[in-house]
């Protein structure tokens, strides 16, 4: 008896199952990643290495990664560039995948030198897009809204204030910042970075 009971238990939770995912295939239910929410992209318009306009309403329906460096750069960011071409060439199939990589050092870094900078890197620019800017907007974006860089950070004189930081920042379809940071230079956290990216990759967008 009490095998003929647990037969038929196993059955209805089985056909259970089986409606839940006929009812919810479609939606974003099954497909919701479950890496929390930081923050929200805030409002921003900078330039790309075309002399193009580029904002924040340009990253909806995709998921982004986001990073900051100087082309003149001889420290981390030649590696950490490196480390972020591994990812590119790992999503760049992808319809829904974007890098934004931003400049530190915008005074330098005029839309000339980050055309040249971004073809010596021989990437496909709908896929990986380098930013400039003014530099307050840019190290208010890095601090404040992707989170990148320690807000304690600043100084009264924009003049005097320089970012130097290896992190990069996961956001979702919805412009929603997404996981933690991740350190560019270390080959686990790019590991990591990658089953995130898959995992929001798999959400669908949400429409208001």
């Amino acid at each position: 008896m009490n095998k003929k009971f647990l037969a038929y238990a196993l059955f209805f939770v089985g056909l259970v199952i089986v409606f839940l995912v006929f009812v919810f295939k479609g939606t974003d239910i099954l497909s919701k990643s479950t890496l929390p929410q930081r923050g929200v992209v805030q409002n921003f318009s900078f330039t790309n290495q075309n002399g193009a306009p580029f904002n924040n309403a340009d990253m909806i329906g995709k998921v982004c990664v986001v990073n900051y460096f100087f082309t003149n750069c001889k420290g981390i960011c030649p590696r950490m560039n490196s480390n972020m071409k591994i990812i590119y060439e790992a999503f760049k199939e992808e319809p829904d995948f974007l890098i934004l990589s931003h400049s530190c050092d915008p005074d330098r870094d005029s839309v000339p030198q980050m055309k040249h900078y971004a073809d010596s890197l021989n990437v496909d620019y709908t896929k990986w897009v380098f930013l400039t800017g003014r530099k307050d907007s840019l190290y208010k974006m890095a601090r404040f809204s992707y989170g990148i860089d320690d807000p304690k950070n600043a100084v009264n004189d924009i003049k005097d204030d320089f970012l130097h930081t290896q992190f990069f920042a996961l956001v979702d379809k919805n412009g929603n910042i997404r996981g933690g940071v991740y350190d560019g230079l270390k080959n686990e956290e790019l590991e990591k970075l990658k089953t995130d990216i898959k995992s929001l990759l798999k959400e669908k967008r949400t429409t208001l």
